[in-house]
C-alpha cells in the first residue's frame, strides 16, 4: 500500500497536506499522530471512501478511485469504531457480515472467533459486550475476508489496561501469521511495542516515516549519571573533550550528557580521581513518546476546526442501531 502526495481540504483548512506513506508486505506499520492530525482522513482516502484533492493512493497496485471495490480485494479492517446490532449475538452479527462478503466468509466465522478469543461469548448479545470485546468482534468481522492487509483505526482507544493488553496480544498473533497491519493510533506505547515501521503525522503533514528502530537509534549516545556530588560531576563532565549537552537529567535527579561510548570510561576515571562516587551511570535512548512530542509540539498550534468532518463523526458512536453493512468496516 502506498500514498503519494495525498491532499484533502475542507474549505480553508488543509486536513491532509501532501502525505506520503509506504506500507510493505509483512509490516506492522504505526500511523501515529495526535487527535485531529489527519490520520482518519488519510485512511478514508487510501480506501477510496473519500476522494483526495491531490495525490494518489494504491492498494496492491490498484487505485480505489479507478478500480472501485476491486481495489479492496485482500484489504479489511475498520475506520473509527466497528458497529453491530446490539440485540443480536456476536455470531449472528458475523453471519450477516459474511452474507455480505460471500466468497467463503461464512466458513471462516469459527476461526475468526477463536482468533479474537470470543468463541465462548459468540452466542451472547453484543449489547452485553464490553468495549474491548466489541473492538475484537470488529477485527473478527474483518478477518472473515481473509485479508492480506488489515487496517485498524485506534483499536485500543477507550480500552482499560486489560483490554489494551488483549488488543496488543491479538495484533502480535496476526502479525506472526504473516498479515500486514496498518495501525493508526495516538498511543505511543502501543505503537512502540507493536510496530516495526512508523509514520508520525502532525497538522496533516508527515514528520517522519521509516524504521522505528532507526528512529529510536538516532538518540543513542545519551547517558544519565547520578553521583555523590552531581554539581561537581557536571563541572567535570562539561570540561571533558567528547562530552556534550550536559544538563540536569529529565528525571530530576542527576545529570544527562551525550558522548561516544569510548569517552564514558574517561569520565568515570575523572570522577574517581576527584573523589566523587558514581551511584548510577546508564545509557538512555529516547522513547517514541519523547520523539513524538519533539516532532509534533513547539510549532504553531493547530486550529480546533482542523478536524475534518469525518474525524468528528465519532461523537455519534453511541448510536448502536447502525447495522454491520453501514458501519465503517472495509467491505467489497
Amino acid at each position: 500500500m502506498q500514498a503519494r502526495g495525498l491532499v484533502k481540504r475542507y474549505g480553508r483548512i488543509t486536513a491532509v497536506d501532501h502525505v506520503d506513506l509506504t506500507v510493505s508486505r509483512g509490516d506492522v506499520y504505526g500511523y501515529l499522530g495526535p487527535n485531529g492530525a489527519g490520520k482518519t482522513t488519510s485512511l478514508r482516502m487510501l480506501l477510496g471512501l473519500i476522494g483526495p484533492d491531490g495525490g494518489s493512493a494504491q492498494l496492491f497496485g490498484r487505485d480505489p478511485l479507478v478500480e472501485g471495490v476491486r481495489a479492496l480485494d485482500g484489504v479489511a479492517g475498520f475506520v473509527e469504531a466497528p458497529r453491530f446490532y446490539p440485540y443480536l449475538s456476536g455470531r449472528r452479527n458475523l453471519e450477516l457480515v459474511a452474507a455480505l462478503d460471500g466468497d467463503g466468509a461464512a466458513g471462516r466465522i469459527d476461526a475468526a472467533l477463536d482468533t479474537v478469543d470470543l468463541a465462548d461469548r459468540a452466542r451472547d448479545k453484543v449489547g452485553g459486550y464490553s468495549h474491548g470485546m466489541r473492538q475484537r468482534l470488529g477485527i473478527a468481522g474483518a478477518l472473515l475476508r481473509d485479508p492480506r492487509l488489515l487496517l485498524l483505526d485506534e483499536p485500543a482507544t477507550g480500552l482499560d489496561p486489560a483490554g489494551m493488553r488483549d488488543m496488543r496480544r491479538l495484533v502480535h498473533r496476526l502479525a506472526a501469521q504473516g498479515m500486514t497491519v496498518l495501525l493508526s493510533s495516538h498511543l505511543m506505547a502501543e505503537v512502540e511495542e507493536l510496530c516495526n515501521r512508523v509514520a508520525i503525522v502532525s497538522d496533516g503533514r508527515v514528520r517522519y516515516e521509516g524504521s522505528l528502530h532507526e528512529l529510536l537509534e538516532t538518540t543513542a549516545g545519551r547517558y544519565e549519571l547520578r553521583t555523590t556530588d552531581d554539581a561537581r560531576a557536571s563541572e567535570i563532565a562539561g570540561g571533558l573533550a567528547g562530552l556534550s549537552a550536559v544538563a540536569p537529567a529529565p528525571t530530576g535527579s542527576g545529570i544527562a550528557f551525550s558522548a561516544a561510548e569510548q569517552v564514558v570510561p574517561v569520565l568515570s576515571l575523572a570522577l574517581a580521581e576527584a573523589g566523587i562516587g558514581i551511584s548510577a551511570l546508564v545509557p538512555r535512548t529516547a522513547t517514541l513518546e519523547e520523539l513524538f512530542f519533539r516532532m509534533t509540539e513547539g510549532g504553531e498550534a493547530r486550529p480546533a476546526e482542523i478536524a475534518a468532518p469525518d474525524e468528528t463523526a465519532a461523537a455519534d458512536a453511541g448510536d448502536t442501531s447502525t447495522s454491520p453493512a453501514e458501519h465503517a468496516q472495509v467491505r467489497t
